[in-house]
């Protein structure tokens, strides 16, 4: 990242930053990493997030980068979801009274939405994006005070997860598929994906209305009519994945609902893709979700519960990054103090990510050393 920074001491205090985050302390606020870092306060901490000048988009496009030289597979998920950000403070970027999961309610609170690549390789965050609710965006005043770049206007978290696919692609991101809940599950992003002949596993409401043609029996009305309509041996009980306590098994029913050529979205491809609805059973509570599916014909249902189930690695990136990286520990108000330490989180992760998957590599099968010495040389005397 040397090169995003005009001076060297700056590069050196991005470079302790960077240090403070890996490093052993459970808090990563500024006088925490200045602790570390041997300075006397944390002006230089604080100086790189905010006085500094410089790119944090150049950082994100470095991280994702960094990230697929060792996670690239043409078979990873792209990942997109969204996280808190605690405030009590209304002045920081973006801050305002929204839902989050992370307090599972509508409270005072900064929304980022992100992009995790997830591989047989590991997972690491490759984009992010400060969402901006109307209330910043139709407020000049405030978006000033917080240096929003000029000309931001109001995005919606799926147009900014849009932007993030958009970039994946660009820079020739190896991914087949994209996987997100249900605020990102319609619209104009399965369209995007259609066109790039990108598959995808995608959230859906209950009331979320499928029809299917071609296809025999019929079927038409809202997913959860669907569900509840299913004859008891459409349910397989299967596991999409792997979790902290074993396997995460649910019941599973996969409806296909038309068989389309991709030549209708992009007439540079070829072959035969199918639509179809995508349901899960919790098996202790009854509780159901619902996914639309976009995939080359013939995917199995056990390939469709594998792709959704790549999930819990952007949960998993959330919580390791906040509980370990200071994910959320940012002190800054403005617009590029958020983008900057996000940044540099991630990059932190990335780190983590290489770090696990080499680790974790087979290593090489062990040899059995000969003795090589030639039968005119004289042995050793001991």
């Amino acid at each position: 990242m040397r090169p995003l920074f005009t001076q060297e001491r700056v590069a050196a205090s991005a470079g302790l930053f960077l240090d403070g985050l890996v490093g052993g302390e459970q808090r990563k606020t500024g006088w925490m990493r200045a602790e570390a870092a041997g300075d006397p306060g944390p002006w230089r901490q604080q100086a790189i997030l905010g006085r500094g000048r410089w790119d944090a988009d150049g950082l994100r496009d470095i991280v994702r980068d960094y990230a697929l030289e060792t996670l690239a597979d043409p078979d990873a998920v792209l990942v997109l979801d969204e996280t808190g950000f605690l405030k009590q403070s209304k002045a920081s970027c973006g801050v305002g009274g929204q839902y989050t999961g992370s307090a599972g309610k509508i409270t005072n609170c900064q929304i980022g939405v992100f992009a995790a690549y997830v591989s047989r390789h590991g997972h690491a965050f490759i984009d992010r994006a400060l969402y901006l609710p109307k209330a910043w965006t139709d407020d000049p005043a405030r978006m000033a005070a917080t240096h929003v770049p000029a000309g931001a206007r109001f995005a919606t978290k799926p147009r900014l997860a849009l932007a993030m696919i958009a970039r994946a692609i660009a820079a020739n991101a190896p991914f087949a598929w994209v996987a997100a809940d249900t605020v990102y599950g319609v619209g104009e992003i399965e369209k995007a994906l259609r066109r790039a002949g990108k598959g995808y596993v995608l959230g859906v409401p209950g009331n979320h209305l499928f029809r299917s043609w071609g296809k025999r029996p019929p079927i038409a009305g809202m997913a959860s009519e669907i569900a509840h309509a299913l004859d008891p041996s459409s349910w397989k009980c299967l596991s999409a994945g792997e979790g902290t306590k074993g396997a995460r098994l649910h019941d599973w029913a996969y409806c296909e609902l038309a068989d389309l050529d991709a030549a209708e979205y992009d007439d540079q491809r070829t072959g035969l893709w199918t639509r179809g609805l995508l349901i899960r059973r919790n098996i202790a509570d009854g509780d159901i979700a619902f996914f639309s599916t976009w995939c080359p014909i013939g995917t199995s249902i056990e390939a469709l519960v594998k792709v959704e189930g790549h999930r819990w690695a952007i949960e998993d990136g959330f919580e390791t990054t906040k509980n370990e990286l200071g994910l959320d520990h940012n002190e800054t108000r403005s617009w590029h103090g958020w983008h900057r330490h996000v940044s540099l989180v991630m990059l932190a992760f990335a780190m983590m990510a290489a770090i696990r998957h080499h680790a974790n590599a087979t290593p090489p099968p062990k040899t059995n050393r000969r003795n090589t010495t030639s039968k005119t040389a004289k042995p050793h005397r001991y």
